[in-house]
């Protein structure tokens, strides 16, 4: 069972804080604790009832996205911010993380993935359109404090469970095609983030892709049910 996420809704459109209250409604894990029409609103809102995650449209904060998500921090500290936008232009989903955001999200994609969203950012990952993770890999590439280590160290095991996450599979899904545990998978991955000097899945996949890893060939086996 996952933990409870109680979220924040900030938004000037009423029409869309009701549609992702009623989406996140029917899922168990996902909990609406309030609603927000302006930045001074969320942000008091955030200081009494410190939610988890807040989704804060992008016009709520004009420009000064940093100032806004600093705002929230200090208001609620473990608070995680997803910036959600009708439109992007080019280079803003980047700017916006470089000012806090945990997450960018376009407000046109289907309903589902704004609950996929939600979990993700829980679990330390950052929501990029894909268009924009191309562009992060390569400031991560370049930026010294996400520096590369050398992968020499990498074992065929762990390069195996790469592999997979390159392919898409989540960790119990990969326990499955190597036999394995999915404690032992996130052993695996906890290793591999301490060699090559990354923090999370999507920085794994981004290093692998532009680093061009030599990773050994797999084969996705579909689940047979008995």
């Amino acid at each position: 069972m996952r933990k409870r996420i109680r979220i924040l809704i900030a938004d000037h459109e009423a029409i869309f804080r009701i549609g992702l209250r009623r989406l996140f409604a029917v899922e168990e894990d996902l909990h609406v604790i309030s609603e927000a029409e302006d930045a001074d609103q969320a942000v008091r809102l955030a200081s009494r009832l410190k939610p988890d995650l807040a989704f804060v449209q992008a016009e709520i904060f004009a420009q000064d996205s940093s100032d806004f998500i600093a705002r929230i921090r200090r208001a609620s500290p473990n608070c995680r911010v997803v910036v959600t936008i009708n439109s992007l232009q080019d280079g803003e989903a980047i700017r916006f993380t470089k000012s806090g955001a945990s997450g960018v999200i376009l407000k046109s994609v289907h309903p589902d993935l704004f609950t996929r969203c939600a979990r993700k950012v829980m679990d330390n990952e950052v929501w990029l359109p894909k268009a924009d993770v191309a562009k992060m890999a390569r400031i991560l590439e370049t930026s010294p404090d996400h520096m590369p280590r050398p992968a020499e160290t990498l074992t065929h095991r762990e390069k195996m469970v790469i592999s997979y996450l390159v392919e898409g599979l989540r960790n119990r899904e990969i326990a499955e095609q190597l036999s394995i545990s999915e404690q032992t998978v996130k052993n695996h991955l906890r290793a591999v983030y301490d060699k090559v000097g990354v923090s999370d899945r999507l920085e794994l996949v981004l290093y692998t892709l532009h680093h061009h890893l030599d990773l050994p060939p797999v084969r996705v086996v579909e689940a047979v049910n008995s």
